[in-house]
């Protein structure tokens, strides 16, 4: 094996710690057993799950969710996003390796925990509004929110880009998922799905949790000083992402020229450098 294979192993394997946990090997094979799958292989939701991009898009759908205060409110006071945000990150990432790639039998356990999960969340808002995660409402506002954001994501910085016709069938694959989670009539296109995010903008407002949530999760994240750098491009290359409306909201601010002429490209660079981490080495042929 050459210098290069082991610093892409060495890379791969602590990126996949940070991101599966402590139990990721098992899941890993879990995930991997024979069975049926709820998305053949060549479906939409498959390829983009699947690619590095995913760490801008995750990044970005957590500040568009925070836009809506109920959902917010839900997060603050359950999730534990600041005292355990890695153990939330690794939740979220098995849920979605699962649901994507796992057998059919294990999505749908996963699903039915993470409802009733969302029976047991209930609270009331900062405003006095209650709230329970399993609200259709709430639900929907977060479905819409993270397809928007895995496939804007995939879009701009995904290794093989969609055209229209499989950006639409990656909305309809998260629709499945959607609806099993409890989701009422989610969006099944692309624009079904831009329209649906529309109608929500009425509702959403940049609370001061949502601020604060939005400080944490881009200028203080619980990381080492030599990650500090790379991660700094995930969170620009995730807030170039948003819209601008979204932007005001959290007093983000909108650069252009340096968005286009620096964002972008370190962008690039780094979620190919993960891909490229995270990937087997091709193997060698036998001489």
């Amino acid at each position: 094996m050459g210098t290069a294979d082991r610093v892409r192993g060495r890379v791969g394997a602590a990126i996949f710690e940070r991101v599966a946990g402590p139990n990721g090997p098992e899941r890993r094979a879990l995930i991997r057993a024979p069975g049926e799958r709820m998305f053949a292989e060549n479906r939409p939701i498959r390829r983009v799950h699947g690619d590095s991009a995913m760490f801008v898009g995750g990044l970005r759908a957590l500040l568009l969710q925070s836009l809506h205060p109920l959902a917010m409110a839900a997060v603050a006071g359950h999730s534990g996003y600041r005292g355990d945000p890695w153990g939330r990150l690794q939740r979220t990432s098995y849920f979605l390796a699962v649901t994507t790639f796992g057998r059919a039998s294990d999505a749908e356990q996963t699903i039915a925990r993470v409802r009733a999960i969302h029976e047991r969340v209930t609270g009331t808002a900062p405003d006095g509004r209650p709230y329970a995660a399993s609200d259709p409402r709430l639900l929907t506002w977060v479905h819409i929110a993270e397809a928007d954001s895995f496939l804007s994501a995939y879009s701009r910085f995904g290794a093989h880009p969609l055209d229209q016709p499989e950006r639409d069938a990656y909305v309809a694959d998260m629709a499945r998922i959607g609806a099993a989670l409890g989701v009422p009539d989610p969006p099944r296109t692309e624009a079904e799905l831009a329209a649906r995010i529309e109608e929500y903008r009425p509702e959403l407002a940049a609370t001061t949790q949502a601020r604060e949530a939005a400080r944490f999760l881009l200028l203080n994240p619980p990381l080492p000083v030599i990650a500090r750098p790379a991660y700094g491009v995930l969170a620009a290359a995730s807030v170039s992402l948003l819209p601008g409306w979204a932007r005001r909201h959290l007093w983000l601010p909108r650069l252009p020229v340096t968005e286009a002429a620096v964002v972008r490209p370190a962008g690039h660079a780094l979620v190919h450098a993960i891909r490229w981490a995270t990937t087997a080495p091709p193997a060698t042929p036998a001489t």
